[in-house]
């Protein structure tokens, strides 16, 4: 019903439907963003911080990762891209609520993904469409996931982005330790035309020179609740703009509160 693809605790290898929009598809396509240049070490916990080990070797992408949300006990969010491409070989594991890309937290198996029907890639030509997924966690974790927000805030709203992406705009040596960036939402027109349409998100660096980069594809982008507390926003998706480097901004973001319904929907199916 949901072109969802079970995965047992081996290794999984996943064949693309959409090729992926550069070569590095396993941590970033051209509508997708990966660690983040130009930010800081995480300043605070973030227990729903999940992190998927996965590689393209095709490519020369090894040891790469993709970021992910925790939104349930047995339930991450991130992007479809980072779970459907060309040669992308996921490790089958995730790991949630550590603030180092290898250690800490708690791991689990990858049970099932699930991508959005509605999944297209790019291509490099324009934006991915409904970049999102869902990857069900053979056990539940004991951390706190976050909370959907009801809606994106305003242009100008403040964000913040996380993630174990790279530190500079080349190469693929992910970070060590979670980073993380202040960003505001921005306006459509702040991305390239017809980037930041519908249910994508436009993100604009509060820091010169800063943005998601290879490897944060589908981490968080977050945005302070009435209460105070993190919600999630957005789920990074690539740049907004085609051929700019990372620290070049803007960044595309899979507006999640679009898909709260297909995601309450999507658990309640593989419950």
């Amino acid at each position: 019903m949901f072109g969802s693809q079970a995965i047992g605790r081996r290794v999984a290898r996943v064949v693309a439907v959409g090729a992926l929009a550069t070569t590095m598809c396993a941590v970033m396509t051209a509508g997708s963003a990966s660690a983040i240049v130009d930010g800081r070490e995480a300043t605070e916990r973030y227990p729903f911080m999940a992190v998927i080990p996965e590689s393209a070797p095709a490519q020369g992408v090894h040891d790469g990762v993709c970021g992910a949300s925790l939104i349930d006990p047995r339930w991450v969010l991130t992007a479809a891209h980072c779970v459907r491409g060309d040669g992308l070989i996921l490790e089958g594991t995730v790991r949630v609520g550590g603030d180092t890309r290898k250690s800490g937290g708690t791991v689990r198996a990858i049970e099932r993904t699930v991508v959005h029907p509605g999944y297209a890639n790019g291509d490099g030509t324009g934006p991915n469409r409904h970049d999102i997924a869902l990857v069900r966690l053979d056990r539940p974790v004991t951390e706190e996931p976050v909370r959907i927000a009801e809606r994106a805030g305003r242009p100008g709203t403040p964000t913040r982005i996380l993630g174990f992406g790279t530190t500079v705009d080349t190469g693929l040596v992910f970070a060590d330790r979670l980073r993380e960036l202040d960003t505001r939402r921005g306006a459509a027109a702040e991305c390239a035309p017809g980037y930041a349409a519908g249910n994508r998100l436009c993100t604009i660096s509060r820091v010169p020179g800063a943005m998601a980069c290879f490897g944060d594809s589908g981490g968080p982008q977050l945005q302070k609740g009435r209460a105070g507390r993190w919600e999630l926003v957005g789920v990074t998706s690539g740049p907004g703009a085609p051929g700019v480097a990372c620290s070049a901004g803007p960044g595309l973001y899979a507006a999640a509160p679009s898909y709260a319904e297909w995601i309450r929907k999507t658990l309640r199916h593989h419950a």
